[in-house]
C-alpha cells in the first residue's frame, strides 16, 4: 500500500472565477494562479504523484508552460491518473477537506465529489468543507486550501487510496 499527502492554497483576488473541485462557486472572488487554481483538484494531483513516486504537479504541469495557463485542473488530473496507471497503480479511494472560510462550500460538496470521482474512475470519493472559524488571520479572509490524504485495501494490483483537504493523502500497493 502507498500513500501520498496533497495540499495547496491560492490566494483569493478580484476578478478571477472561483473553481473547486471543478465547481464553479459564485463568489466575488476567485483563487489566483497560473490554471484555473482550482486548489482541491491540486492536491489530489499532488497526493496521487506522490504515493506513486512520480513527483509533483509543478514537475509536470509547470507553470511557465503556455499549455497550462488558465489550464482546467480536471484535465490535469485525468492526465495524472494516465500516468499513475502507465506506472502500474489504481485509484482505490479519496478523502479530501477543503478549509475555508468563506464561502461556504457545503451545497457543492456533491458534484465536486461527483466531478472528481468521474476523473478518477472511482465511486469512492469524499469531499468535506471545513471553516476555520476566523482563526489566523483575523483581519482577513481566508482563501481556501485542500489536503488530500489517501488511504485503501490492498489487493492484487497496486492500490493508491485517497483522501484530500486541499489535502490529499494518498494510499495504494
Amino acid at each position: 500500500m502507498r500513500v501520498g499527502i496533497g495540499y495547496d492554497v491560492h490566494p483569493l483576488v478580484a476578478g478571477r472565477r472561483l473553481v473547486l473541485g471543478g465547481v464553479r462557486i459564485e463568489h466575488d472572488r476567485g483563487l489566483d494562479g497560473y490554471s484555473d487554481a482550482d486548489v482541491l483538484t491540486h492536491a489530489v494531483i499532488d497526493a496521487l504523484l506522490g504515493a506513486a513516486g512520480l513527483g509533483d504537479i509543478g514537475t509536470h504541469f509547470p507553470s511557465d508552460d503556455p499549455e497550462f495557463k488558465g489550464a482546467s485542473s480536471l484535465r490535469m488530473l485525468e492526465r495524472s491518473v494516465a500516468m499513475i496507471v502507465d506506472a502500474g497503480y489504481r485509484v482505490v479511494n479519496v478523502d479530501c477537506v477543503v478549509i475555508a472560510q468563506e464561502p461556504r462550500i457545503h451545497p457543492h460538496l456533491a458534484a465536486m465529489s461527483s466531478n472528481l470521482a468521474h476523473r478518477l474512475g472511482i465511486v469512492e470519493v469524499n469531499v468535506k468543507g471545513k471553516s476555520p472559524e476566523g482563526l489566523g488571520s483575523r483581519l482577513r479572509r481566508w482563501p481556501p486550501s485542500t489536503r488530500f490524504d489517501p488511504t485503501g485495501p490492498s489487493g492484487a494490483s497496486r492500490h493508491l487510496p485517497m483522501n484530500g483537504e486541499e489535502q490529499s493523502r494518498v494510499t495504494g500497493h
